[in-house]
């Protein structure tokens, strides 16, 4: 009997990408023998998976780095405008991959892996998720630049202990990263704390304490075009000049012991719990990043103007720099930025001013009012002076615009000012970047409209023409072509490869949408995704999967305005129908929840608790059967995404209305077939308007009934009284039925539910259930909303989204690269040195 095909040669079988060439796959095998040898300085005999992964990376680098020394060459040559995008959430881990499709190289390492006897397929370690933007702007081939923080630990490890998380250190760089290249010639200072001197020649930030900005650079390859940008991490560094004037050996100890306390700067990702807490640290990083990245364009942009005679002058700054702020993390960078030009650069306040105001752009990702930077007065007065005084003028000469246009009106100059004096002076962050920024967007429709309407509708009605949208998108190439090969092949072979560059394409399928053959093939591809990872559940989890039972999917951070809970009222709901009468027909569900927990954040870890508790009666119920299962998936990111996102028949995106800025998973699951129950927030909305809200399942309070909500009173215990379902579920709660041994463990749960549940759970109850309802219904009439859906994803795609940016925001067009073609890494090199050569 012949032995069952391993993922490698199923994928070989699909591929309709041509025939790979013979002297490609001999080249690439050649490296990978090379590097397993002479880089890693292994054998077949004592190498391990790891060493097979960093060999194949090492290979497959070899054919970026001349496309990449290329691209800055032409950059250099031509000088277009750069886009700089400033993000303190950058967290690149190994790309591989993704690499390897946007190369054109992904079918030949295929064979040449194959041809040396391995699989890597399910040795490689998980890949971190590159930024979808990253990869957007590469492919347009934008002259664009990724500025963050290089995070010795990323995001934690999430471990789910007796239904508990627990969090472990990621410590993601311990086997080293292939894909960066320190960069200890562009090493820069960055101060902090110090006094502030003022004189005739203006002031001088003096006393300062230094650390050091190493740059790291990691390649970012566009899709089949050549063009390789840069993404630049920064890693703190203390510097080398130790104060030892009462030298001795205990001293020089204790110094070189104090250098971790400057690195610890870049040493962890904090968590993105939603929640500002106002640490130093937090700040330092913030700051650390823009003074980096600031002295970094500007030393670029004077190599450009190397040609001029006098002084450089910056009034062709704004025409040679976008730099697009990712929240408020980078908003340091405008007083920085203003330092730079008024005590180093020696401009005028007012010339300034306007030059940094037509360079920065910023993003607005949240409403939340607790999630908005505000730092107090006195951490900035301590760590950042010279930025303070910048900070207080800036605030000045926009309060006396605001004066001039609404004398008198106090209550207005109070709203709109940059301190805030209630509790404590602090610096409202978002409101420093409106200011100090030509344009504001939010990431979906709603949102943007939410924040020109309310949260900012005093700066919004100052300037109108300031505020956009820029719907979110993903990137089809790892969200398509690499999590579902299957998928994007039979796409291919319907309408043509063209969609994976120009994703609106995908409308084509709606011809398709009644073909008998093509809804056979769609539901077989969703079948053998479903097998796999049911495998993967079977063997990590020890539950037995009904394959045909729907897939029903809840995979993000876990917080409260997500609502989860809602969800885990859903399940038992379910669980005590299919109890109460055992017979009755029944569309089987396996529920799958998966997300982290901000590691302070109590409620959010009670809630994964509960899914854990719920999860393990509904499991263990003969009753039940296979009829339901709930699963807790552990340690969710990206490389898990890849296995599930495909697999899903139903995508819950059921966050309160008005809450959710835009999200992405979401599109995700679109894009991958996946029908959405969801309520009308962010990018839901659009969604639905693509699709028909027809081939969607929408359910709930819209922005407007929230509001209205929220002045008439939300009252919980009508819900609870009035719905019996509900108060069955709940009562089960908080009467320890899922915790038999702690029957008060989920008190705290329901207590907040009844009296300050801000994002209404209860209110949106009996709707959801419903439309749960209609879900199972449905669920036979499947794959052709599932077509319907792909076809309407074509919007969500990252292309999209940097086009609008680039045209709207930025004011950029794309590069014509002229370099070697693909897969001839010897030639692209010795092009590269014979232009060097000839330099």
């Amino acid at each position: 009997m012949a032995s069952p095909l391993t993922d490698l040669e199923k994928r070989k079988q699909i591929s309709i990408r041509g025939i790979v060439g013979v002297e490609n796959v001999a080249e690439l095998k050649k490296g990978f023998n090379r590097h397993l040898h002479f880089t890693l300085v292994k054998d077949r005999n004592v190498a391990t998976p790891r060493d097979y992964y960093f060999a194949l990376a090492h290979t497959v680098r070899d054919h970026l780095v001349g496309r990449w020394i290329r691209t800055q060459q032409f950059y250099y040559e031509t000088d277009p405008k750069r886009v700089y995008y400033l993000s303190l959430e950058f967290y690149m881990g190994r790309t591989l991959q993704n690499t390897m499709i946007n190369l054109g190289l992904q079918n030949a390492c295929d064979e040449a892996i194959y041809q040396v006897s391995l699989n890597l397929i399910h040795s490689l370690p998980g890949e971190m998720e590159p930024s979808c933007f990253l990869d957007s702007m590469a492919t347009l081939g934008l002259a664009a630049y990724g500025y963050g923080i290089r995070y010795e630990y990323g995001i934690f490890n999430q471990k789910i202990k007796e239904g508990w998380q627990v969090e472990e250190a990621d410590d993601w760089l311990r086997h080293g990263n292939p894909w960066e290249k320190a960069r200890p010639e562009y090493m820069l200072p960055v101060h902090f704390y110090g006094r502030v001197e003022e004189s005739k020649e203006g002031a001088r930030w003096v006393d300062t304490q230094v650390v050091l900005a190493m740059p790291y650079d990691t390649p970012i390859p566009g899709y089949m075009n050549n063009t390789v940008n840069t993404m630049r991490l920064w890693s703190a560094r203390a510097p080398n000049d130790f104060n030892l004037k009462d030298f001795n050996v205990g001293d020089y100890i204790q110094a070189v012991l104090d250098r971790n306390l400057a690195e610890n700067i870049s040493r962890v990702l904090y968590p993105n719990d939603n929640f500002f807490e106002g640490k130093e640290l937090r700040l330092k990083q913030e700051y650390f990043v823009v003074a980096a990245t600031l002295q970094d364009i500007i030393r670029r942009f004077k190599i450009s103007k190397k040609g001029s005679t006098g002084p450089v002058s910056f009034d062709s700054f704004p025409e040679k720099v976008a730099i697009q702020l990712n929240d408020t993390h980078p908003a340091m960078a405008i007083p920085e930025l203003m330092r730079v030009f008024v005590d180093v650069e020696k401009l005028d306040w007012d010339t300034a001013w306007a030059i940094t105001k037509r360079t920065f752009a910023y993003t607005n990702h949240t409403v939340l009012p607790e999630a908005l930077e505000r730092w107090p007065v006195g951490l900035l007065e301590t760590l950042l002076p010279r930025h303070l005084q910048i900070i207080y003028r800036i605030n000045q000469g926009h309060l006396d615009g605001i004066r001039a246009l609404f004398p008198g009106d106090l209550e207005r100059i109070r709203r709109m000012s940059l301190i805030e004096e209630d509790g404590g002076k602090r610096v409202n962050m978002a409101h420093l970047c409106i200011v100090g920024s030509h344009a504001v967007n939010g990431v979906a429709e709603i949102h943007s409209n939410i924040i020109k309407n309310d949260v900012f509708r005093d700066f919004s009605e100052l300037e109108p023409d300031k505020f956009q949208n820029k719907t979110n998108g993903i990137t089809p190439r790892r969200w398509l072509l690499l999590c579902n090969p299957g998928l994007a092949e039979l796409i291919a072979e319907a309408i043509g490869e063209e969609y994976v560059k120009d994703l609106s394409q995908l409308q084509k399928l709606n011809e398709l949408v009644n073909d008998d053959a093509f809804i056979r093939d769609v539901s077989k591809v969703k079948q053998d995704n479903k097998v796999k990872f049911s495998q993967y559940l079977e063997k990590e989890y020890k539950v037995n999967i009904n394959l045909s039972s729907m897939f029903d999917v809840h995979v993000k951070r876990i917080h409260e305005y997500k609502r989860q809970l809602l969800n885990c009222l859903h399940i038992i709901t379910m669980y005590n129908r299919i109890k109460k009468n055992p017979k009755a027909l029944f569309v089987p569900r396996t529920v799958i929840i998966g997300g982290k927990a901000a590691p302070g954040y109590h409620m959010a870890k009670k809630i994964i608790k509960l899914i854990t508790a719920v999860g393990h009666v509904v499991n263990k119920d003969p009753v039940v059967g296979s009829k339901l299962k709930v699963i807790y998936l552990e340690n969710y990111r990206v490389s898990l995404a890849e296995k599930v996102i495909p697999a899903t028949d139903l995508s819950e995106q059921i966050s309160t209305a008005g809450t959710e800025a835009s999200g992405t998973g979401n599109m995700k699951f679109m894009l991958n077939g996946a029908l959405t129950i969801g309520t009308m927030d962010g990018a839901n909305v659009e969604m639905a308007e693509e699709a028909g809200e027809e081939n969607m399942f929408i359910f709930g309070m819209r922005v407007e009934d929230v509001a209205e909500m929220d002045v008439q009173g939300y009252d919980a215990m009508t819900y609870y009284n009035n719905i019996p379902e509900l108060k069955q579920a709940v009562d089960q709660i908080q009467g320890g039925f899922f915790s038999p041994k702690q029957p008060e463990l989920f008190k705290d749960v329901t207590n907040m539910l009844f009296n300050h549940d801000r994002f209404k759970v209860f209110a949106d109850y009996e709707g959801y259930i419903k439309c749960q309802e209609k879900v199972s219904q449905l669920y036979q009439e499947w794959t052709q909303m599932a077509i319907k859906n792909i076809a309407a994803s074509g919007k969500f795609s990252s292309d999209r989204t940097i086009t609008d940016y680039a045209t709207e925001v930025w004011g950029v067009e794309p590069t014509d690269l002229k370099i070697p073609p693909p897969n001839e890494p010897r030639k692209a090199l010795e092009e590269t040195a014979r232009v060097l050569t000839e330099k």
